[in-house]
């Protein structure tokens, strides 16, 4: 979520950056005339069918709700005081199954949380008494349905400050800033600091920038995958007390015995919950000419310690699948019509400990005339885990009146598969490395975007000590090769105090 929430920012704002590069040959201008708050909320909504909690398969249904607030203050005529906080509110189908057995069949229909709304019984309104086919009775889970696990719904928070200085002349100018974030299975502590300084009478900007981002894992893992080690693998005690395991043949496996489930071997848990990120970019802007603008940059991006997903399970093709559930399901588990029986995880992922990012880019903005802008972007990206891939976009801004301004907009993104990712049981067990995220699958994206921004720039509308600047509003239509599909709404308001 956070990369939809700079892209937001980014989409809604992009003369903040250029506030810096005014001259002021008769008097020294404040870098920020008066304090501004931004308000802004987002609303995104996927579906897909390649749950990575599932190992490659099942519903990817997932909401999110992303209030944030931005404060700038400017301290005095050289240095500004940003505060950045925001929430993320989601509801994931994928997610709540890290534990997708939590309802129980009986002879009656189905009891457990999940029997009401949207849940497995609820909607059988036929008169027809086949809410329990063949009289099975006992847990049940499905990849393609949603459980009611803690995990279905979490709130991610963050809060960030900023600082920033710029010279008399306002030809350099000085940043840092500090942050903190927590969700339920991970806390995150970071700072970071850039210096920009200004040539050519403003018309060239070289700017540098470190951060680092300090994580820690509050690990959650595939109930299955967890109950085992609590239990010391023994299949009749904790969470497996009195539930059937069945072999792939839909028959009922002795728990006690040899052939039946159990994770790869040396099968274990978290052992290093440290995920530190350390980045640094270089950019590069230049005024082309009275309309035309270019700008290029460079990343590069360290990551060490686990930066694998606990919570995606992994399945291998030359071991033995065991499932709970109801056993007639089993032929067609791949399908949505599965809604009665769940495969036990082989592994969770496994990825190496340690990657290098390299994204390098290029924008060119051209000012055509009063009413058309078009702003232009291109970035490649490689990492040292095979990574290949290529973004592409074009925005219009079209200034239809004094105050209104329209924002088409066509992003496209493709890349390859990295050399762990594999889909759904087809992994070998022999492999050191695993993954059946198919956000790390060979893919291509298409996003369509438009909004539409007002601008008072006298700030008639006042609001206790503040007038309304700008209120924009924006909305992304994404399709991806594999199936999944999203929309994006956001709206963001600009007040500055008198």
């Amino acid at each position: 979520m956070d990369i939809f929430r700079l892209r937001w920012l980014l989409l809604l704002f992009p003369v903040l950056g250029m506030a810096q590069q005014e001259n002021a040959n008769s008097y020294k201008k404040r870098v920020l005339e008066s304090t501004e708050v931004d308000i802004l909320s987002s609303y995104y909504e996927q579906t897909g069918n390649n749950a990575s909690v599932t190992g490659g398969i099942g519903t990817e249904q997932l909401t999110d709700i992303a209030p944030s607030i931005v404060v700038s203050i400017p301290l005095n005529d050289d240095d500004v005081l940003s505060v950045d906080v925001g929430i993320s509110t989601y509801t994931s189908a994928s997610s709540s199954n890290l534990n997708p057995f939590d309802i129980t069949k009986t002879n009656g229909g189905v009891s457990g949380a999940s029997t009401g709304g949207g849940g497995i019984g609820g909607g059988d309104d036929d008169g027809e008494d086949d809410d329990n086919p063949g009289g099975y009775t006992g847990a049940i889970g499905s990849p393609w349905v949603a459980s009611s696990g803690a995990s279905r719904q979490d709130t991610w928070g963050s809060v960030s400050v900023g600082y920033s200085h710029s010279s008399d002349d306002r030809d350099q100018i000085v940043s840092g800033n500090v942050s903190f974030a927590a969700e339920f299975d991970y806390i995150s502590f970071g700072f970071g600091g850039g210096y920009t300084r200004l040539f050519n009478e403003k018309n060239t900007e070289l700017s540098l920038k470190g951060s680092v981002f300090l994580d820690s894992w509050l690990p959650r893992y595939p109930t299955e995958l967890d109950s085992y080690l609590e239990v010391n693998g023994n299949l009749n005690a904790g969470f497996f007390t009195g539930v059937d395991i069945w072999d792939q043949n839909g028959n009922l496996t002795n728990k006690s015995g040899s052939n039946t489930w159990n994770p790869i071997n040396g099968f274990s848990l978290i052992s290093d919950k440290k995920r530190n990120s350390y980045a640094f970019s270089v950019s590069f802007s230049q005024i082309l000419g009275k309309n035309t603008q270019m700008s290029i940059f460079a990343d590069v991006v360290r990551q060490e310690g686990w930066l694998s997903n606990p919570m995606q399970r992994v399945y291998f093709a030359d071991v033995p699948n065991y499932f709970i559930g109801n056993p007639a399901s089993i032929p067609y588990y791949t399908s949505s019509q599965n809604t009665e029986v769940f495969m036990l995880a082989d592994d969770m992922e496994r990825l190496p400990d340690n990657r290098l990012k390299f994204p390098i880019g290029i924008r060119l903005n051209h000012y055509f005339n009063e009413i058309l802008t078009v702003r232009t972007y291109y970035r490649y990206y490689f990492d040292d885990w095979g990574l290949r891939a290529h973004t592409a976009s074009v925005e219009l801004p079209i200034k239809i009146s004094q105050n209104f301004t329209l924002y088409p907009s066509y992003r496209y993104y493709t890349q390859n598969q990295i050399d762990y990712f594999a889909p759904f049981d087809t992994h070998l067990s022999t492999e050191q490395y695993y993954t059946s995220d198919f956000d790390l699958s060979k893919y291509d994206a298409h996003q369509y975007g438009f909004g539409i921004s007002y601008t008072d720039i006298f700030t008639k509308f006042k609001t206790w000590r503040f007038g309304l600047k700008s209120i924009d509003l924006k909305y992304n239509n994404y399709q991806r090769s594999t199936g999944l599909k999203a929309n994006y709404f956001g709206i963001g308001f600009k007040f500055e105090m008198d």
